[in-house]
């Protein structure tokens, strides 16, 4: 849930930065019609009602390196809280696990993963997944090409 109003201006300042977050406030300002000040104090009021999360470079993996990605299905074998929560720790310690999403109706997780290779991954489901009592089954993709990836969230004004 939106724990701020976002108004109109508000709304292009996040749709502009999730396209280049790089922009210098002058001109961030300048594409959105709004005076440098104003434009700085609204993009301060978002980072810290924690509206924007993070301001990150995305990297192509397939410019620095070699890359298998592997979306995996797990499914648990006691599904209370406080083991699904045992489970998302777990993999939240594992670099390679770049999301992790609990689901219905189906498996529990769904994780999309990104390892250097086969060997590498075999590494991480037996690291991670299979050596974890709680673990039903694991069921694993291979992406042999990705035709879309992006990370905008469509953001509409709420006042």
């Amino acid at each position: 849930m939106i724990s701020i109003s976002l108004d109109e201006l508000d709304v292009r300042i996040l749709t502009q930065m999730q396209k280049d977050a790089s922009l210098t406030n002058q001109a961030l300002a300048e594409i959105v019609h709004a005076s440098p000040p104003t434009c700085m104090r609204r993009v301060r009021r978002l980072i810290d009602s924690g509206v924007i999360a993070k301001q990150i470079a995305i990297v192509a993996p397939e410019k620095v390196a070699t890359t298998l990605t592997a979306i995996i299905e797990v499914t648990l074998d006691v599904q209370t809280a406080e083991r699904l929560q045992q489970f998302e720790q777990r993999v939240q310690s594992e670099p390679a696990v770049l999301q992790c999403y609990r689901v219905s109706t189906g498996p529990d997780f769904v994780l999309i993963t990104q390892v250097a290779d086969m060997p590498a991954y075999h590494a991480l489901v037996h690291r991670a997944l299979t050596a974890e009592a709680n673990v039903r089954n694991v069921r694993s993709f291979f992406s042999v090409y990705r035709s879309k990836f992006e990370t905008h969230i469509t953001v509409t004004a709420t006042d």
